[in-house]
């Protein structure tokens, strides 16, 4: 074991317990006493607040004040907080994830069942090179320092942009970061898959006192249109977990009828096209006849 897994493993254990003896910490690490009084020195000096009991019982531990106080959360709220933050940790694994489910976990009972619940995500082999953009943007947000990157449209158009970033933004599958850009003098978002060559400037830049037009312009979203659709039983839990049972009616005893509300562009239509022969568009008909110019173009494709 490397020595800061051994120092964060001490910190781990020293949450959880009072006092912990410096042979049983020698035993655990397979390590010397010695080695051990020098870990605890090297915590002291990194403001660690450890401290060392004399006499039989003795050994080392960590001030109070540096624990959460247990009392404040149930066992239940800890195993919520841990799901929530696994879920996390699996879209975005970082060494402060990591460090924050450690010390919740030295905070729950060992009599306490885990594993009642269970999240698991795609392990896509992309996510690895989102992670240090995602780092890059964190980096940055935090100092308050300029990125300049070139973003591709969703038509392929390249421009390079100037950002002040304020937060990262996680829906459904994608990241996104929201700024002020310097070359449209708006709030825009950006999705972080689209971002190229991202640089961290070293100017820095002071906050914007004008956060409601920030949060308007970057949470924008395309205007939605009500649609109705016949879909096959064996789709209706994906309309059932995105729009809520309140959506669906019976139909027939083939289909159900489906009200739904979607962007009348290719975002929306790309949705639609995945369930395949599963869905039938019946009205608007403006709508409709967009999405047949649109699997039309896909079909000419393989012509």
């Amino acid at each position: 074991m490397e020595k800061v897994e051994r120092l964060i493993s001490i910190i781990m254990i020293l949450l959880k317990k009072d006092v912990v003896s410096t042979k049983e910490f020698a035993q655990l690490f397979n390590v010397s006493k010695r080695t051990i009084l020098r870990d605890m020195e090297t915590l002291s000096l990194s403001n660690i607040p450890i401290y060392a009991v004399n006499g039989v019982n003795g050994g080392y531990g960590i001030m109070d004040e540096y624990k959460v106080d247990k009392r404040l959360l149930s066992s239940a709220d800890l195993e919520n907080i841990l799901t929530a933050l696994g879920g996390l940790e699996q879209i975005l694994i970082s060494e402060e994830v990591e460090v924050t489910i450690k010390k919740i976990e030295a905070m729950v009972s060992p009599l306490t069942p885990k594993g009642s619940i269970r999240l698991s995500f795609y392990d896509w082999e992309g996510r690895t090179e989102i992670r240090q953009t995602l780092k890059k943007c964190q980096e940055a947000i935090l100092a308050r320092r300029f990125i300049s990157f070139d973003y591709i449209d969703k038509n392929g158009v390249i421009t390079n942009r100037m950002v002040e970033p304020y937060q990262l933004h996680f829906s459904e599958t994608s990241w996104y970061l929201k700024g002020f850009c310097l070359h449209r003098m708006r709030y825009r978002t950006f999705k972080l898959s689209r971002m190229d060559h991202l640089h961290l400037d070293e100017k820095t830049f002071s906050l914007r006192d004008d956060s409601l037009v920030q949060e308007q312009d970057a949470s924008y979203q395309p205007e939605l249109v009500a649609v109705k659709a016949l879909i096959s039983p064996n789709i209706k839990d994906h309309f059932i977990e995105r729009y809520g049972r309140k959506s669906i009616e019976n139909c027939n005893s083939e289909f159900f009828l489906a009200t739904i509300h979607v962007p009348q562009n290719s975002i929306g239509f790309q949705f639609l096209a995945g369930f395949g022969t599963n869905l039938k568009i019946v009205e608007p008909r403006t709508y409709v006849e967009d999405f047949r110019n649109y699997l039309n173009q896909m079909m000419e494709k393989y012509i």
